[in-house]
């Protein structure tokens, strides 16, 4: 099955965007992570349709590089990407949402965060980047060691590549479905080198007490791509958080525990209503 086609959207300095938008009530915003043919629908296809069903109005975009996004020979840093956001949030028309970010884009939803925190009501986030040194912690982690590898060395645009990395997203690697690596593969084979070689994090944990929302994380105790001592520095950081640790789990939690993530995710956001 082929990735569903959404709507596009052109910001003001002329990057095109897709995103898919489903659902009405308050606007939930999921932004994926940075793994080579990522896209929004490939991150969270077990997530936001619960979510849309539940009563929210779903917002899942491709971040520029990925997906059905323009992919433009430029630096990938993290204030490209939440200037991106920011814009697409601008021409919807949507002042205050809650993100929910995986990976890189838990970085994202951070930093969207701390720059413009009345725009976020709630954080939702997934073994999020940025909260540490990335020469000291995230490039020796072995899944970013073999993504970063694999993907310059041209390893990833056949399904058994990418099945091969992906399956280091998950403590379970059967839980990969032969549709989600169709979909990575995809897209990896219109992505430019720039989009992972460029790409800069700056380590936030100086700020994280600067965040005003309620905090929902959760991280594997698996995870081969963001070390897990980052949930001990946000929770020592920041007020109005809890995180969910999972055994048995890895970079996905979204991913391997789908139906908890989802409850866990309904009951949060409900709260916020009261």
């Amino acid at each position: 099955m082929a990735a569903p086609n959404g709507q596009y959207i052109t910001l003001q300095d002329g990057l095109r965007l897709h995103y898919l938008d489903q659902g009405a009530g308050q606007p939930v915003v999921f932004i994926h992570g940075s793994g080579p043919g990522a896209s929004g629908h490939s991150n969270f296809k077990q997530n936001y349709p619960q979510l849309a069903a539940a009563g929210h109005r779903v917002i899942v975009p491709d971040l520029p590089g990925y997906g059905a996004s323009d992919k433009p020979e430029t630096q990938y840093t993290l204030d490209f990407f939440v200037a991106a956001l920011s814009g697409l949030l601008d021409q919807l028309d949507i002042g205050r949402c809650v993100l929910v970010g995986n990976s890189l884009g838990g970085a994202i939803a951070l930093k969207l965060a701390l720059d413009e925190p009345q725009r976020v009501s709630r954080l939702v986030l997934m073994a999020p980047g940025g909260l540490m040194e990335k020469e000291q912690y995230y490039l020796q982690m072995e899944g970013i060691q073999k993504m970063g590898a694999a993907f310059a060395a041209g390893q990833l645009k056949d399904a058994d590549g990418m099945r091969k990395l992906l399956g280091l997203q998950l403590f379970d690697a059967s839980l990969l479905s032969d549709e989600t690596v169709a979909e990575r593969v995809a897209v990896v084979n219109q992505q430019p080198l720039c989009v992972l070689s460029t790409m800069q994090v700056p380590n936030m944990s100086a700020r994280l007490g600067e965040l005003q929302c309620p905090i929902l994380g959760f991280w594997g105790m698996n995870d081969k791509f963001c070390p897990v001592a980052g949930a001990q520095t946000m929770m020592h950081a920041c007020s109005r958080i809890r995180f969910v640790l999972l055994s048995e789990c890895g970079h996905w939690a979204m991913v391997e525990y789908a139906e908890l993530f989802n409850s866990e995710c309904q009951a949060f956001i409900a709260e916020g209503r009261t």
